[in-house]
């Protein structure tokens, strides 16, 4: 590679107490935390709308918010607010109201009780209304490009905005990128997939179809429900397997993972699936959305072809952000391991409580691993907090953790909770002048109590 010397002077924008950078679902409560415990607070995202998989990505519904038991819900604050306010507008469900084995879990049943079905179009608005409600000052179409580093401190982030290179200057600033983007450019150590192989998880484009007979629909997949959910054979696998014979499927999954809306007969479909993809990697994200797409078309000829009234299915809408399961995860001051998820783990910093099962889409697209949690476990601040960087929170599935352990957390409620301790730890510590890793963990731990977290003591 060829490389070129490039110097140019950059204008600061502004500056700001607390500057999160990604609109995602960590990103969203990171900066609704932080502005409501009084802290100045920016939000920048590369896109044109907040909730970042949930909406821009499409993905859905919210992965449980429960314990493994399904009997409590362990996520809450900003996330259950979020519902709440959504639900009233007629976009979601709330999750007390979802059992598992149905058209809103894709008939599954394990760790899928208690999911949140919603419209990724309410979400979004129900975003906005809740940020500036807060008083975030939210900047679209502005992408990070770099850090300047000065003295193990993130002195200013440069930003790439339409006007062109510009920078912007924080006391704290939470990466919420989803691949700790921010941490890299300023220099912390990091671990790239699984920290012994490199593998990823692969890529999934979903979509949203409707104009479906639901009665023919949800009636063959009742038909079959007492097979489903049982060693990842699930929905319409029985077609899959004729259509693979008839060479009408070639996508490396076994099942239509298929997600109905609070709107009758609207499916949000996870299905497509491209191995191999380094989701750090403009070249590789820009082949795995091409490939995802054709894969679109494929599976709605599938259903048309295949599913009981899917004849006249129509395309409602393909995400126009690809989902990337894993990147980064930053080597923190402790890292979660798969021992700590599976074994009910309590930490004396813990700052959110999370239940959802191991989920690992295999890299090598030959299926995967389920593995059933202890109830919950807990996750600590410290893993929020990077080595090497003494002004920069983590938030969202980037934090430091094992590739397995992130199958776990990196689900859209845990990253709304992980974001809610990082914008509250980050006003606590903006106001005194501290570092991060200084922050009063007692304090933040009845802040967060306070403000809706749930954060389990045994």
């Amino acid at each position: 590679m060829t490389n070129i010397s490039y110097s140019k002077e950059v204008p600061v924008v502004t500056s700001t107490d607390v500057l999160v950078i990604g609109g995602g679902p960590a990103g969203f409560a990171a900066a609704v935390a932080s502005a409501r415990n009084g802290a100045k607070t920016m939000l920048i995202e590369t896109t044109g709308t907040l909730g970042g998989m949930a909406t821009s990505g499409l993905v859905g519904p919210f992965m449980t918010c429960y314990d493994n038991d399904a009997e409590e819900q362990i996520v809450k604050g900003i996330f259950e607010e979020l519902v709440v306010r959504a639900e009233q507008k007629g976009g979601a469900i709330h999750p007390s109201k979802i059992k598992g084995l149905n058209s809103y879990a894709s008939y599954y049943y394990r760790s899928h009780q208690h999911v949140t079905p919603y419209q990724s179009e309410i979400i979004a608005v129900t975003m906005d209304e809740m940020a500036l409600e807060a008083g975030v000052d939210i900047l679209f179409y502005t992408r990070v490009c770099d850090c300047v580093v000065k003295d193990g401190k993130i002195d200013y982030v440069v930003v790439a905005m339409k006007e062109g290179l510009r920078a912007i200057k924080a006391n704290i600033y939470i990466d919420c990128t989803g691949d700790a983007d921010v941490a890299y450019f300023a220099g912390v150590d990091f671990c790239l997939g699984d920290k012994e192989t490199g593998a990823m998880q692969p890529a999934t484009l979903f979509f949203e179809v409707g104009n479906i007979d639901r009665e023919k629909y949800i009636g063959e997949l009742e038909a079959h429900k007492h097979e489903l959910d049982n060693n990842f054979r699930n929905c319409f696998s029985w077609y899959v397997d004729e259509a693979r014979k008839n060479g009408d499927w070639h996508i490396p999954r076994n099942e239509l993972g298929n997600y109905e809306q609070n709107i009758p007969g609207r499916f949000k479909i996870n299905t497509t699936r491209v191995i191999g993809i380094d989701g750090t990697k403009s070249e590789d994200l820009t082949r795995a959305h091409i490939e995802c797409r054709k894969q679109v078309q494929e599976i709605l000829n599938f259903m048309k072809k295949y599913i009981p009234g899917c004849e006249n299915v129509q395309l409602i809408q393909v995400a126009p952000v690809i989902g990337v399961r894993e990147t980064r995860h930053i080597v923190g001051m402790y890292e979660l391991t798969d021992h700590d998820i599976l074994n009910r783990a309590i930490f004396d910093d813990a700052i959110c409580t999370f239940g959802y099962a191991v989920d690992v889409h295999a890299p090598d697209g030959s299926g995967g691993v389920f593995a059933t949690v202890d109830k919950y476990y807990t996750i600590p601040y410290r893993c929020l907090v990077p080595k090497g960087c003494d002004n920069l929170l983590v938030a969202g599935r980037s934090i430091s953790g094992s590739s397995y352990a992130a199958a776990s957390f990196r689900v859209m409620p845990c990253c709304m909770a992980l974001g809610q301790a990082a914008g509250t730890a980050a006003a606590m510590v903006s106001k005194e002048g501290k570092r991060p890793i200084d922050v009063d963990i007692k304090a933040l731990q009845q802040k967060l109590v306070e403000q809706g977290a749930v954060i389990k003591k045994n």
